[in-house]
């Protein structure tokens, strides 16, 4: 009798709860003649079957204790599943980044589908998804580096400072460094560390000596990480913002902060206002575009170079 008095109480709470209702647990204890410890427990029971239905539904919802109305109430969050147009889109771009060693792609893809795709959706992307699956090319530097990518990560958000072991890409060349790390970003293909340097002679080591912008670093050419206890310390109005940088460079490669102006010609001024974010379109003549932009260091004369007949460029200043 005992446990179908348990039963039934569960399953008047659970509709009451569904039914937006508040729950007061010593008004229920009265009710159902139990002490609150036992209302307790029966919470606790509907919150563990919540859990699970989110698990197989992607629907969360979760009970929470609201201390303005003295009382348990059900609340109610968005479904947690992609959909089948997002899932697909999200596996499209991973596979186009080609940013980590084929296990660790197909590893990322499948608990993807698993966890964030109805069941009966995953067959569909992953057919839609196959071929690319079957011919991706891996980074041919075929370096795992998630794990450097996590720790400093925790030491951008811990303000500490970090040493590193860089291999540079002309002549094998490692040097060692101490970094204030500010930042973690992603172009073409690469996962990248936006940081200041400690204790270099920046007359020799930089074309720009006063240069104020971070140095970057590749994070798959990091061969070894310590992070220390020491912490660094930026007032916020200095603080580096990522999005506005990443605006402004292209290829990740640094230096001063200079604009450029130029026609461009092609087919595709959209094309160009995606590829510059800081672009501006000063005048149109005759379907050509004379456009305004604002970057960082070298990488812009690399874009403009592949362009060829459809670029001509006015003037750097």
């Amino acid at each position: 009798m005992e446990k179908k008095d348990k039963v039934y109480r569960i399953l008047d709470l659970y509709t009451r709860l569904q039914n937006g209702e508040i729950i007061s647990k010593t008004e229920e204890a009265v009710n159902f003649g139990v002490n609150e410890k036992s209302i307790q427990r029966d919470i606790e029971d509907i919150r563990e079957f919540l859990k699970e239905q989110t698990v197989e539904t992607g629907i969360e919802n979760d009970i929470i204790y609201d201390h303005d109305k003295r009382g348990y109430l059900l609340q109610r969050l968005e479904n947690m599943n992609f959909s089948n147009e997002e899932a697909l889109a999200i596996t499209k771009i991973l596979l186009e980044s080609r940013a980590f060693t084929k296990p660790e792609m197909m590893r990322m893809l499948d608990k993807l589908l698993e966890r964030c795709v109805p069941p009966e959706n995953r067959k569909i992307v992953n057919e839609l998804v196959s071929n690319e699956r079957y011919h991706y090319m891996e980074p041919h530097h075929k370096k795992v580096f998630i794990d450097k990518m996590w720790e400093i990560g925790k030491a951008i958000r811990e303000h500490k400072c970090i040493e590193i072991t860089y291999e540079k890409l002309k002549g094998n060349q490692k040097v060692s460094r101490k970094l204030q790390p500010l930042a973690l970003m992603f172009s073409e293909f690469y996962f990248y560390l936006a940081a200041h340097i400690e204790n270099i002679d920046k007359e020799k080591a930089f074309q720009v000596a006063n240069d104020m912008y971070p140095t970057i670093y590749r994070i798959d050419r990091i061969s070894s990480l310590k992070v220390l206890e020491e912490k660094f310390k930026i007032p916020y109005k200095d603080r580096f913002e990522e999005g506005e940088y990443r605006k402004r460079i292209q290829f990740m490669y640094g230096g001063k902060l200079q604009r450029i102006e130029f026609w461009y010609k092609g087919q595709s001024i959209e094309a160009v206002l995606d590829k510059l974010p800081t672009a501006e379109i000063i005048k149109e003549e005759n379907g050509n575009y004379l456009v305004r932009a604002e970057t960082f260091g070298s990488g812009i004369d690399m874009w403009l170079r592949y362009q060829g007949e459809n670029v001509e460029l006015v003037k750097k200043f």
